[in-house]
Protein backbone atom coordinates (compact mmCIF):
# COMPACT_ATOMS: atom_id res chain seq x y z
CA UNK A 1 0.00 0.00 0.00
CA UNK A 2 1.04 3.61 -0.55
CA UNK A 3 -0.48 5.38 2.45
CA UNK A 4 -0.14 9.16 2.26
CA UNK A 5 -0.07 10.86 5.65
CA UNK A 6 -0.99 14.45 4.91
CA UNK A 7 -2.29 17.53 6.69
CA UNK A 8 -5.62 17.05 4.89
CA UNK A 9 -5.83 13.48 6.15
CA UNK A 10 -5.05 14.63 9.68
CA UNK A 11 -7.77 17.30 9.47
CA UNK A 12 -10.25 14.67 8.30
CA UNK A 13 -9.26 12.32 11.13
CA UNK A 14 -9.68 15.05 13.74
CA UNK A 15 -13.21 15.81 12.53
CA UNK A 16 -14.06 12.12 12.42
CA UNK A 17 -12.67 11.51 15.91
CA UNK A 18 -14.62 14.47 17.29
CA UNK A 19 -17.88 12.99 16.01
CA UNK A 20 -16.95 9.58 17.37
CA UNK A 21 -16.24 11.09 20.79
CA UNK A 22 -19.61 12.89 20.81
CA UNK A 23 -21.70 10.18 19.18
CA UNK A 24 -24.35 10.29 21.94
CA UNK A 25 -24.29 14.05 22.51
CA UNK A 26 -25.96 15.81 19.60
CA UNK A 27 -25.75 19.27 21.18
CA UNK A 28 -21.99 18.98 21.70
CA UNK A 29 -21.46 17.49 18.26
CA UNK A 30 -23.52 20.21 16.61
CA UNK A 31 -21.83 22.98 18.53
CA UNK A 32 -18.25 21.87 18.06
CA UNK A 33 -18.15 20.20 14.65
CA UNK A 34 -16.48 22.00 11.76
CA UNK A 35 -16.29 20.58 8.26
CA UNK A 36 -12.79 19.79 6.99
CA UNK A 37 -12.32 21.78 3.78
CA UNK A 38 -8.93 20.80 2.35
CA UNK A 39 -8.05 22.24 -1.05
CA UNK A 40 -6.62 18.87 -2.06
CA UNK A 41 -7.74 15.46 -0.85
CA UNK A 42 -7.80 11.88 -2.08
CA UNK A 43 -9.88 9.82 0.33
CA UNK A 44 -8.59 6.44 -0.87
CA UNK A 45 -4.93 7.43 -0.52
CA UNK A 46 -5.09 9.80 2.44
CA UNK A 47 -7.68 8.01 4.56
CA UNK A 48 -8.42 4.44 3.50
CA UNK A 49 -4.79 3.48 2.87
CA UNK A 50 -3.69 5.13 6.11
CA UNK A 51 -6.38 3.22 8.01
CA UNK A 52 -5.26 0.04 6.25
CA UNK A 53 -1.64 0.69 7.18
CA UNK A 54 -2.67 1.01 10.84
CA UNK A 55 -5.15 -1.90 10.82
CA UNK A 56 -4.05 -4.24 8.02
CA UNK A 57 -5.79 -7.31 9.44
CA UNK A 58 -9.14 -5.70 10.28
CA UNK A 59 -12.01 -6.90 8.09
CA UNK A 60 -13.04 -4.22 5.60
CA UNK A 61 -15.57 -6.23 3.59
CA UNK A 62 -17.53 -9.44 4.14
CA UNK A 63 -19.82 -10.91 1.49
CA UNK A 64 -22.14 -13.83 2.22
CA UNK A 65 -23.69 -15.60 -0.76
CA UNK A 66 -27.11 -17.21 -1.01
CA UNK A 67 -25.62 -20.68 -0.43
CA UNK A 68 -24.02 -19.54 2.83
CA UNK A 69 -20.46 -19.31 1.54
CA UNK A 70 -18.63 -16.21 2.68
CA UNK A 71 -15.54 -14.21 1.86
CA UNK A 72 -13.76 -11.58 3.91
CA UNK A 73 -11.21 -9.04 2.71
CA UNK A 74 -9.10 -7.05 5.16
CA UNK A 75 -8.25 -3.37 4.97
CA UNK A 76 -4.71 -4.33 4.03
CA UNK A 77 -5.87 -6.62 1.23
CA UNK A 78 -8.29 -4.03 -0.17
CA UNK A 79 -5.62 -1.35 -0.09
CA UNK A 80 -3.07 -3.50 -1.91
CA UNK A 81 -5.54 -4.89 -4.41
CA UNK A 82 -6.96 -1.45 -5.28
CA UNK A 83 -3.38 -0.26 -5.89
CA UNK A 84 -2.95 -3.09 -8.38
CA UNK A 85 -6.28 -2.42 -10.11
CA UNK A 86 -5.49 1.30 -10.31
CA UNK A 87 -2.13 0.58 -11.97
CA UNK A 88 -3.83 -1.83 -14.39
CA UNK A 89 -6.56 0.67 -15.30
CA UNK A 90 -3.92 3.33 -15.88
CA UNK A 91 -2.29 0.92 -18.31
CA UNK A 92 -5.62 0.70 -20.16
CA UNK A 93 -5.64 4.46 -20.53
CA UNK A 94 -7.65 5.71 -17.54
CA UNK A 95 -6.64 9.27 -16.71
CA UNK A 96 -7.84 11.92 -14.28
CA UNK A 97 -11.48 12.95 -14.80
CA UNK A 98 -12.15 10.05 -17.19
CA UNK A 99 -15.66 8.70 -16.65
CA UNK A 100 -16.09 5.04 -15.70
CA UNK A 101 -19.49 3.34 -15.61
CA UNK A 102 -19.50 0.77 -12.80
CA UNK A 103 -22.26 -1.78 -13.35
CA UNK A 104 -21.50 -4.54 -10.87
CA UNK A 105 -23.34 -6.41 -8.15
CA UNK A 106 -22.31 -6.73 -4.53
CA UNK A 107 -18.99 -8.39 -5.37
CA UNK A 108 -15.46 -7.59 -4.28
CA UNK A 109 -14.56 -6.21 -7.72
CA UNK A 110 -16.98 -3.34 -7.11
CA UNK A 111 -15.12 -2.09 -4.03
CA UNK A 112 -11.73 -2.68 -5.66
CA UNK A 113 -12.81 -0.59 -8.64
CA UNK A 114 -14.24 2.21 -6.49
CA UNK A 115 -11.02 2.58 -4.52
CA UNK A 116 -8.91 2.30 -7.68
CA UNK A 117 -10.93 4.97 -9.48
CA UNK A 118 -10.62 7.35 -6.54
CA UNK A 119 -6.86 6.82 -6.44
CA UNK A 120 -6.67 7.62 -10.15
CA UNK A 121 -8.79 10.75 -9.84
CA UNK A 122 -11.32 9.27 -12.26
CA UNK A 123 -15.08 9.89 -12.18
CA UNK A 124 -17.38 7.01 -11.21
CA UNK A 125 -20.83 6.69 -12.79
CA UNK A 126 -22.64 4.12 -10.61
CA UNK A 127 -25.12 2.02 -12.59
CA UNK A 128 -27.70 -0.46 -11.36
CA UNK A 129 -27.63 -3.93 -12.90
CA UNK A 130 -31.37 -3.42 -13.51
CA UNK A 131 -30.68 -0.86 -16.22
CA UNK A 132 -31.75 -1.62 -19.77
CA UNK A 133 -29.98 -0.76 -23.02
CA UNK A 134 -31.83 2.56 -23.41
CA UNK A 135 -30.71 3.63 -19.92
CA UNK A 136 -27.12 2.71 -20.74
CA UNK A 137 -27.18 4.69 -23.98
CA UNK A 138 -28.19 7.73 -21.95
CA UNK A 139 -25.42 7.17 -19.41
CA UNK A 140 -22.72 6.65 -22.01
CA UNK A 141 -23.93 9.67 -23.98
CA UNK A 142 -24.74 12.29 -21.35
CA UNK A 143 -22.17 10.89 -18.94
CA UNK A 144 -19.39 11.01 -21.56
CA UNK A 145 -18.24 7.59 -20.41
CA UNK A 146 -14.85 6.40 -21.66
CA UNK A 147 -14.78 3.11 -19.74
CA UNK A 148 -17.35 0.53 -18.63
CA UNK A 149 -16.82 -2.19 -16.02
CA UNK A 150 -19.72 -4.66 -16.06
CA UNK A 151 -20.69 -8.23 -15.20
CA UNK A 152 -20.56 -10.89 -17.89
CA UNK A 153 -24.36 -11.38 -17.72
CA UNK A 154 -24.84 -7.72 -18.62
CA UNK A 155 -22.55 -7.73 -21.66
CA UNK A 156 -25.48 -8.20 -24.12
CA UNK A 157 -27.07 -4.97 -22.88
CA UNK A 158 -24.17 -3.03 -24.38
CA UNK A 159 -24.38 -4.61 -27.85
CA UNK A 160 -26.49 -1.72 -29.14
CA UNK A 161 -24.85 1.03 -27.10
CA UNK A 162 -22.78 3.20 -29.46
CA UNK A 163 -19.67 5.03 -28.38
CA UNK A 164 -15.91 4.88 -28.30
CA UNK A 165 -15.40 3.44 -24.84
CA UNK A 166 -13.27 0.63 -23.39
CA UNK A 167 -15.34 -2.32 -22.20
CA UNK A 168 -14.13 -4.36 -19.20
CA UNK A 169 -15.93 -7.54 -18.17
CA UNK A 170 -15.98 -9.17 -14.73
CA UNK A 171 -16.56 -12.90 -15.04
CA UNK A 172 -16.45 -14.98 -18.20
CA UNK A 173 -14.46 -13.48 -21.12
CA UNK A 174 -16.46 -11.78 -23.87
CA UNK A 175 -15.49 -10.80 -27.40
CA UNK A 176 -14.47 -7.17 -27.61
CA UNK A 177 -14.19 -6.86 -23.86
CA UNK A 178 -11.05 -6.69 -21.71
CA UNK A 179 -11.10 -9.26 -18.91
CA UNK A 180 -10.96 -7.81 -15.39
CA UNK A 181 -9.15 -10.99 -14.36
CA UNK A 182 -6.08 -9.66 -16.19
CA UNK A 183 -5.66 -7.12 -13.41
CA UNK A 184 -4.38 -9.86 -11.09
CA UNK A 185 -1.19 -10.12 -13.14
CA UNK A 186 -0.59 -6.37 -13.25
CA UNK A 187 2.23 -4.68 -11.40
CA UNK A 188 1.60 -4.33 -7.68
CA UNK A 189 1.74 -0.95 -6.02
CA UNK A 190 0.56 2.43 -7.19
CA UNK A 191 2.06 5.88 -7.46
CA UNK A 192 -0.28 8.84 -7.79
CA UNK A 193 0.51 11.19 -10.66
CA UNK A 194 -0.08 14.24 -8.50
CA UNK A 195 -2.44 15.72 -5.94
CA UNK A 196 -6.21 15.51 -6.24
CA UNK A 197 -8.01 18.88 -6.16
CA UNK A 198 -10.95 18.56 -3.78
CA UNK A 199 -13.31 20.24 -6.24
CA UNK A 200 -12.61 17.70 -8.99
CA UNK A 201 -15.62 15.50 -9.82
CA UNK A 202 -15.66 12.01 -8.30
CA UNK A 203 -19.22 10.71 -8.67
CA UNK A 204 -21.92 11.29 -11.26
CA UNK A 205 -25.35 9.95 -10.30
CA UNK A 206 -28.24 9.68 -12.71
CA UNK A 207 -31.17 10.26 -10.39
CA UNK A 208 -34.32 8.23 -10.89
CA UNK A 209 -36.56 11.18 -11.59
CA UNK A 210 -40.27 10.70 -10.91
CA UNK A 211 -41.33 13.42 -13.35
CA UNK A 212 -38.58 13.89 -15.94
CA UNK A 213 -35.36 12.53 -17.40
CA UNK A 214 -32.75 11.67 -14.77
CA UNK A 215 -30.71 14.61 -13.53
CA UNK A 216 -26.93 14.23 -13.39
CA UNK A 217 -25.89 14.85 -9.80
CA UNK A 218 -22.18 15.63 -9.52
CA UNK A 219 -20.21 15.07 -6.33
CA UNK A 220 -16.62 16.03 -5.68
CA UNK A 221 -13.68 14.29 -4.03
CA UNK A 222 -14.82 15.67 -0.68
CA UNK A 223 -18.62 16.02 -0.90
CA UNK A 224 -19.28 12.29 -0.48
CA UNK A 225 -16.02 11.04 1.11
CA UNK A 226 -15.88 13.79 3.76
CA UNK A 227 -19.58 14.64 3.62
CA UNK A 228 -20.54 11.20 4.83
CA UNK A 229 -19.07 11.95 8.22
CA UNK A 230 -22.63 13.05 8.98
CA UNK A 231 -23.93 9.68 7.79
CA UNK A 232 -21.37 7.89 9.96
CA UNK A 233 -22.66 9.93 12.88
CA UNK A 234 -26.28 9.02 12.15
CA UNK A 235 -25.48 5.31 11.82
CA UNK A 236 -23.53 5.35 15.05
CA UNK A 237 -20.84 3.10 13.58
CA UNK A 238 -17.68 2.56 15.61
CA UNK A 239 -14.26 1.19 14.63
CA UNK A 240 -14.50 -2.59 14.31
CA UNK A 241 -18.29 -2.65 13.97
CA UNK A 242 -19.96 -4.90 11.40
CA UNK A 243 -22.33 -2.70 9.42
CA UNK A 244 -25.05 -4.20 7.23
CA UNK A 245 -26.99 -2.00 4.84
CA UNK A 246 -29.52 -3.56 2.48
CA UNK A 247 -29.06 -1.66 -0.75
CA UNK A 248 -28.13 -2.36 -4.35
CA UNK A 249 -25.13 -0.90 -6.18
CA UNK A 250 -25.91 1.98 -8.49
CA UNK A 251 -27.94 3.98 -5.99
CA UNK A 252 -26.64 6.72 -3.72
CA UNK A 253 -27.62 4.89 -0.52
CA UNK A 254 -25.19 2.12 -1.47
CA UNK A 255 -22.30 4.59 -1.49
CA UNK A 256 -23.60 6.18 1.69
CA UNK A 257 -23.70 3.06 3.82
CA UNK A 258 -21.72 0.43 1.95
CA UNK A 259 -18.64 2.52 1.22
CA UNK A 260 -18.00 5.91 2.79
CA UNK A 261 -19.81 6.01 6.15
CA UNK A 262 -18.68 2.60 7.48
CA UNK A 263 -15.14 2.98 6.15
CA UNK A 264 -14.95 6.49 7.63
CA UNK A 265 -15.67 4.78 10.95
CA UNK A 266 -13.20 1.95 10.37
CA UNK A 267 -16.01 -0.61 10.37
CA UNK A 268 -16.63 -3.74 8.29
CA UNK A 269 -19.00 -3.47 5.31
CA UNK A 270 -21.22 -6.56 5.43
CA UNK A 271 -23.60 -7.82 2.72
CA UNK A 272 -25.79 -10.85 2.22
CA UNK A 273 -26.50 -11.65 -1.44
CA UNK A 274 -29.75 -13.55 -1.06
CA UNK A 275 -31.66 -14.67 -4.16
CA UNK A 276 -35.07 -14.16 -2.58
CA UNK A 277 -35.84 -12.35 0.64
CA UNK A 278 -36.26 -14.71 3.57
CA UNK A 279 -36.56 -13.01 6.96
CA UNK A 280 -35.44 -16.08 8.92
CA UNK A 281 -32.39 -16.64 6.71
CA UNK A 282 -31.46 -12.96 6.97
CA UNK A 283 -31.60 -13.02 10.76
CA UNK A 284 -29.61 -16.26 10.88
CA UNK A 285 -26.83 -14.69 8.80
CA UNK A 286 -26.93 -11.50 10.88
CA UNK A 287 -26.52 -13.56 14.04
CA UNK A 288 -23.72 -15.74 12.66
CA UNK A 289 -21.67 -12.70 11.61
CA UNK A 290 -22.45 -10.51 14.64
CA UNK A 291 -23.94 -7.58 12.74
CA UNK A 292 -23.77 -4.59 15.07
CA UNK A 293 -25.40 -1.85 12.98
CA UNK A 294 -28.22 -2.56 10.54
CA UNK A 295 -29.94 -0.31 8.01
CA UNK A 296 -32.82 -1.33 5.75
CA UNK A 297 -35.53 0.29 3.63
CA UNK A 298 -39.17 0.29 4.82
CA UNK A 299 -40.13 -2.70 2.65
CA UNK A 300 -37.55 -4.90 4.40
CA UNK A 301 -38.61 -3.76 7.86
CA UNK A 302 -42.24 -4.47 7.01
CA UNK A 303 -41.32 -7.99 5.87
CA UNK A 304 -39.18 -8.60 8.95
CA UNK A 305 -42.01 -7.87 11.37
CA UNK A 306 -44.09 -10.56 9.64
CA UNK A 307 -41.56 -13.12 10.93
CA UNK A 308 -40.59 -14.14 14.45
CA UNK A 309 -37.97 -11.48 15.12
CA UNK A 310 -37.04 -13.00 18.47
CA UNK A 311 -35.15 -15.74 16.63
CA UNK A 312 -32.26 -13.27 16.33
CA UNK A 313 -30.60 -13.95 19.66
CA UNK A 314 -28.20 -10.99 19.48
CA UNK A 315 -29.92 -8.06 17.72
CA UNK A 316 -27.85 -5.21 16.30
CA UNK A 317 -26.88 -2.37 18.60
CA UNK A 318 -28.17 0.19 16.09
CA UNK A 319 -31.18 -0.16 13.79
CA UNK A 320 -31.83 2.34 11.02
CA UNK A 321 -34.42 3.08 8.38
CA UNK A 322 -33.93 4.96 5.13
CA UNK A 323 -35.72 5.68 1.89
CA UNK A 324 -39.01 6.85 3.34
CA UNK A 325 -39.90 7.38 7.01
CA UNK A 326 -41.27 4.32 8.77
CA UNK A 327 -44.71 4.36 10.28
CA UNK A 328 -44.73 4.16 14.12
CA UNK A 329 -46.30 0.68 14.27
CA UNK A 330 -43.28 -0.92 12.55
CA UNK A 331 -40.88 0.89 14.86
CA UNK A 332 -42.79 -0.30 17.92
CA UNK A 333 -42.87 -3.95 16.81
CA UNK A 334 -39.10 -3.96 16.25
CA UNK A 335 -38.53 -2.31 19.62
CA UNK A 336 -40.57 -5.00 21.36
CA UNK A 337 -38.72 -7.83 19.60
CA UNK A 338 -35.15 -6.53 19.56
CA UNK A 339 -35.09 -3.95 22.31
CA UNK A 340 -33.74 -1.36 19.89
CA UNK A 341 -35.47 1.63 18.33
CA UNK A 342 -35.23 2.14 14.57
CA UNK A 343 -33.74 5.56 13.91
CA UNK A 344 -34.88 7.15 10.67
CA UNK A 345 -32.58 9.38 8.67
CA UNK A 346 -33.12 11.77 5.79
CA UNK A 347 -31.01 12.84 2.85
CA UNK A 348 -30.93 12.81 -0.93
CA UNK A 349 -28.63 11.78 -3.75
CA UNK A 350 -27.69 15.47 -3.84
CA UNK A 351 -26.67 15.45 -0.17
CA UNK A 352 -25.42 13.20 2.58
CA UNK A 353 -27.45 12.51 5.73
CA UNK A 354 -28.73 15.92 6.85
CA UNK A 355 -31.55 15.15 9.30
CA UNK A 356 -31.76 12.07 11.51
CA UNK A 357 -32.54 10.52 14.83
CA UNK A 358 -28.96 10.27 16.06
CA UNK A 359 -27.62 7.86 18.71
CA UNK A 360 -28.43 8.58 22.31
CA UNK A 361 -31.32 10.92 21.53
CA UNK A 362 -35.03 10.36 22.22
CA UNK A 363 -36.94 9.20 19.15
CA UNK A 364 -40.33 10.70 18.43
CA UNK A 365 -42.73 8.47 16.56
CA UNK A 366 -43.05 9.53 12.94
CA UNK A 367 -40.23 12.07 13.08
CA UNK A 368 -37.06 12.03 10.97
CA UNK A 369 -35.15 13.59 13.86
CA UNK A 370 -33.11 16.79 14.04
CA UNK A 371 -30.45 18.41 11.85
CA UNK A 372 -27.14 16.56 12.00
CA UNK A 373 -23.79 18.20 12.80
CA UNK A 374 -22.73 20.49 9.97
CA UNK A 375 -26.27 21.25 8.79
CA UNK A 376 -28.42 24.34 9.35
CA UNK A 377 -31.95 23.46 8.21
CA UNK A 378 -34.73 25.96 7.50
CA UNK A 379 -38.35 25.25 6.60
CA UNK A 380 -39.41 27.81 4.00
CA UNK A 381 -42.97 28.47 2.88
CA UNK A 382 -42.86 28.24 -0.94
CA UNK A 383 -45.66 30.81 -1.26
CA UNK A 384 -44.24 33.52 1.03
CA UNK A 385 -40.53 32.59 1.28
CA UNK A 386 -40.89 32.95 5.03
CA UNK A 387 -39.10 30.62 7.44
CA UNK A 388 -41.49 28.86 9.77
CA UNK A 389 -42.48 25.59 11.39
CA UNK A 390 -43.69 24.02 8.14
CA UNK A 391 -42.37 24.37 4.63
CA UNK A 392 -39.83 23.14 2.13
CA UNK A 393 -36.77 21.57 3.75
CA UNK A 394 -33.84 23.81 2.83
CA UNK A 395 -30.13 23.76 3.68
CA UNK A 396 -28.51 27.09 4.55
CA UNK A 397 -25.54 27.86 2.31
CA UNK A 398 -23.95 30.58 4.46
CA UNK A 399 -21.70 27.88 5.95
CA UNK A 400 -22.18 25.44 3.08
CA UNK A 401 -22.08 21.80 4.18
CA UNK A 402 -19.31 19.82 2.52
CA UNK A 403 -21.79 17.01 1.84
CA UNK A 404 -23.76 18.98 -0.74
CA UNK A 405 -23.44 18.25 -4.46
CA UNK A 406 -21.41 20.46 -6.78
CA UNK A 407 -24.52 20.81 -8.94
CA UNK A 408 -26.41 19.19 -11.79
CA UNK A 409 -23.90 18.55 -14.56
CA UNK A 410 -24.68 20.39 -17.76
CA UNK A 411 -27.81 21.98 -16.33
CA UNK A 412 -27.11 25.37 -14.82
CA UNK A 413 -30.81 26.15 -14.84
CA UNK A 414 -31.71 23.23 -12.60
CA UNK A 415 -28.75 23.96 -10.34
CA UNK A 416 -29.86 27.58 -9.95
CA UNK A 417 -33.42 26.41 -9.32
CA UNK A 418 -32.18 24.21 -6.47
CA UNK A 419 -29.68 26.68 -5.00
CA UNK A 420 -30.90 30.25 -4.67
CA UNK A 421 -31.42 32.98 -2.11
CA UNK A 422 -28.86 31.41 0.21
CA UNK A 423 -30.42 27.95 0.42
CA UNK A 424 -30.39 24.56 -1.25
CA UNK A 425 -34.02 23.59 -1.82
CA UNK A 426 -34.71 19.87 -1.41
CA UNK A 427 -38.21 19.82 -2.90
CA UNK A 428 -39.43 18.00 0.22
CA UNK A 429 -41.84 19.47 2.75
CA UNK A 430 -41.45 19.03 6.50
CA UNK A 431 -42.79 20.35 9.79
CA UNK A 432 -40.79 21.15 12.94
CA UNK A 433 -42.04 20.84 16.52
CA UNK A 434 -41.04 22.84 19.59
CA UNK A 435 -38.14 20.45 20.31
CA UNK A 436 -36.65 20.87 16.85
CA UNK A 437 -37.76 17.48 15.52
CA UNK A 438 -38.66 17.48 11.84
CA UNK A 439 -41.43 15.32 10.41
CA UNK A 440 -41.59 14.46 6.74
CA UNK A 441 -44.76 15.72 5.04
CA UNK A 442 -44.02 14.74 1.45
CA UNK A 443 -42.63 15.90 -1.84
CA UNK A 444 -43.63 19.47 -2.53
CA UNK A 445 -45.33 18.38 -5.73
CA UNK A 446 -47.13 15.48 -3.98
CA UNK A 447 -48.77 17.53 -1.22
CA UNK A 448 -52.24 18.70 -2.25
CA UNK A 449 -55.29 20.57 -0.98
CA UNK A 450 -58.70 19.06 -0.27
CA UNK A 451 -61.46 21.43 0.91
CA UNK A 452 -58.69 24.01 1.42
CA UNK A 453 -56.75 21.72 3.81
CA UNK A 454 -53.19 20.66 3.02
CA UNK A 455 -52.95 16.89 2.73
CA UNK A 456 -49.74 14.88 3.11
CA UNK A 457 -49.88 11.65 1.08
CA UNK A 458 -47.19 10.15 3.30
CA UNK A 459 -49.25 10.65 6.46
CA UNK A 460 -52.26 8.95 4.94
CA UNK A 461 -50.16 6.15 3.46
CA UNK A 462 -48.60 5.50 6.87
CA UNK A 463 -52.06 4.91 8.34
CA UNK A 464 -53.07 2.69 5.43
CA UNK A 465 -49.96 0.54 5.87
CA UNK A 466 -50.98 -0.21 9.45
CA UNK A 467 -54.02 -2.10 8.14
CA UNK A 468 -53.23 -5.84 7.75
CA UNK A 469 -54.79 -5.98 4.27
CA UNK A 470 -52.51 -3.29 2.84
CA UNK A 471 -49.14 -4.26 1.39
CA UNK A 472 -48.41 -0.98 -0.41
CA UNK A 473 -50.34 2.22 -0.98
CA UNK A 474 -50.13 5.52 -2.81
CA UNK A 475 -52.40 8.47 -2.08
CA UNK A 476 -53.09 11.12 -4.72
CA UNK A 477 -55.67 13.88 -5.24
CA UNK A 478 -58.77 12.90 -7.19
CA UNK A 479 -60.72 15.86 -8.66
CA UNK A 480 -64.03 16.52 -6.93
CA UNK A 481 -66.67 19.11 -7.81
CA UNK A 482 -67.38 20.02 -4.18
CA UNK A 483 -64.04 19.67 -2.38
CA UNK A 484 -61.70 20.53 -5.29
CA UNK A 485 -59.87 17.28 -4.55
CA UNK A 486 -60.39 14.29 -2.32
CA UNK A 487 -57.79 11.79 -1.14
CA UNK A 488 -57.77 8.62 -3.19
CA UNK A 489 -55.72 5.56 -2.25
CA UNK A 490 -54.36 3.09 -4.76
CA UNK A 491 -53.86 -0.06 -2.71
CA UNK A 492 -51.90 -3.25 -3.31
CA UNK A 493 -53.32 -5.95 -1.07
CA UNK A 494 -51.41 -8.33 1.15
CA UNK A 495 -51.73 -12.04 0.45
CA UNK A 496 -55.01 -13.56 1.52
CA UNK A 497 -57.14 -10.43 1.10
CA UNK A 498 -59.70 -10.00 -1.68
CA UNK A 499 -60.21 -6.75 -3.62
CA UNK A 500 -63.87 -6.54 -2.66
CA UNK A 501 -66.37 -4.36 -0.84
CA UNK A 502 -65.71 -5.97 2.53
CA UNK A 503 -61.99 -5.21 2.33
CA UNK A 504 -62.66 -1.64 1.22
CA UNK A 505 -65.12 -1.21 4.09
CA UNK A 506 -62.57 -2.46 6.59
CA UNK A 507 -59.91 -0.06 5.29
CA UNK A 508 -62.29 2.92 5.24
CA UNK A 509 -63.36 2.15 8.81
CA UNK A 510 -59.79 1.84 10.03
CA UNK A 511 -58.76 5.14 8.44
CA UNK A 512 -61.82 6.86 9.88
CA UNK A 513 -60.65 5.96 13.37
CA UNK A 514 -57.05 7.02 12.81
CA UNK A 515 -57.27 10.21 10.76
CA UNK A 516 -58.80 13.63 11.33
CA UNK A 517 -62.08 14.10 9.47
CA UNK A 518 -60.59 16.51 6.91
CA UNK A 519 -57.92 13.93 6.05
CA UNK A 520 -60.36 11.16 5.23
CA UNK A 521 -59.52 8.82 2.40
CA UNK A 522 -62.69 8.98 0.34
CA UNK A 523 -61.81 6.74 -2.57
CA UNK A 524 -59.99 3.41 -2.77
CA UNK A 525 -58.94 1.49 -5.85
CA UNK A 526 -57.22 -1.87 -5.58
CA UNK A 527 -54.37 -2.52 -7.98
CA UNK A 528 -51.92 -5.33 -8.61
CA UNK A 529 -49.05 -2.94 -9.27
CA UNK A 530 -48.03 0.63 -8.51
CA UNK A 531 -45.98 2.63 -11.05
CA UNK A 532 -42.42 3.03 -9.81
CA UNK A 533 -39.07 4.40 -10.87
CA UNK A 534 -36.24 1.95 -11.43
CA UNK A 535 -35.06 2.69 -7.88
CA UNK A 536 -38.42 1.71 -6.44
CA UNK A 537 -39.96 5.11 -5.71
CA UNK A 538 -43.68 5.34 -6.41
CA UNK A 539 -44.48 7.57 -9.38
CA UNK A 540 -47.47 9.39 -7.92
CA UNK A 541 -47.29 11.74 -10.90
CA UNK A 542 -48.65 8.93 -13.10
CA UNK A 543 -51.51 8.26 -10.73
CA UNK A 544 -52.32 11.97 -10.46
CA UNK A 545 -52.34 12.20 -14.23
CA UNK A 546 -54.72 9.26 -14.44
CA UNK A 547 -57.11 10.91 -12.00
CA UNK A 548 -56.96 14.22 -13.87
CA UNK A 549 -57.65 12.44 -17.13
CA UNK A 550 -60.63 10.55 -15.73
CA UNK A 551 -62.19 13.26 -13.57
CA UNK A 552 -60.52 16.55 -14.44
CA UNK A 553 -63.36 17.64 -16.73
CA UNK A 554 -65.95 17.22 -14.00
CA UNK A 555 -66.78 13.59 -14.69
CA UNK A 556 -67.90 12.19 -11.34
CA UNK A 557 -68.34 8.64 -12.60
CA UNK A 558 -66.45 6.19 -10.37
CA UNK A 559 -63.60 4.24 -11.96
CA UNK A 560 -64.16 0.56 -12.58
CA UNK A 561 -63.16 -1.17 -9.36
CA UNK A 562 -63.19 2.06 -7.35
CA UNK A 563 -64.89 2.23 -3.96
CA UNK A 564 -66.16 5.53 -2.58
CA UNK A 565 -66.77 6.37 1.06
CA UNK A 566 -70.19 7.88 0.34
CA UNK A 567 -71.34 4.45 -0.85
CA UNK A 568 -70.79 3.05 2.66
CA UNK A 569 -73.54 4.75 4.70
CA UNK A 570 -72.84 2.38 7.58
CA UNK A 571 -69.44 4.06 8.09
CA UNK A 572 -69.75 7.31 10.00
Amino acid sequence: MTAQRTAAGAEFRAARDFLQANRDDLAAAHGGFRWPRPAEFNWALEWFDVLADENPDRAALTLVEADGSAGTWTYGTMSDRSDQVASWLRGLGVRRKDRIILMLGNQVELWESILAAIKLGAVIIPASTLLATADLRDRVDRGNARFVIARDVDVPKFADVPGDFVRIVVGEPAQGWVSYADSSSAVKGFEADGVTPSADPLLLYFTSGTTALPKLVEHSHISYPIGHLSTMYWIGARPGDVHMNISSPGWAKHAWSNVFAPWNAGATVFLYNYDRFDASALMRVMGEHHVSTFCAPPTVWRMLIQADMTQLAHPPREALGAGEPLNPEVIEQVRRAWGVTIRDGYGQTETCAQIANSPGQPVKAGSMGRPLPGYDIALIDPATDEIGDEGEICIALADRPVGLMSGYQGDGGRTAQAMHDGYYHTGDVGSRDSDGYITYVGRADDVFKASDYRISPFELESVLLEHPAVAEAAVVPSPDAVRLNVAKAYVMLAAGHAPDRDTASSIFSYCLGHLASYKRIRRIEFTSELPKTISGKIRRVELRGREDQLHGAGDATPDAGEFRLEDFPEIR
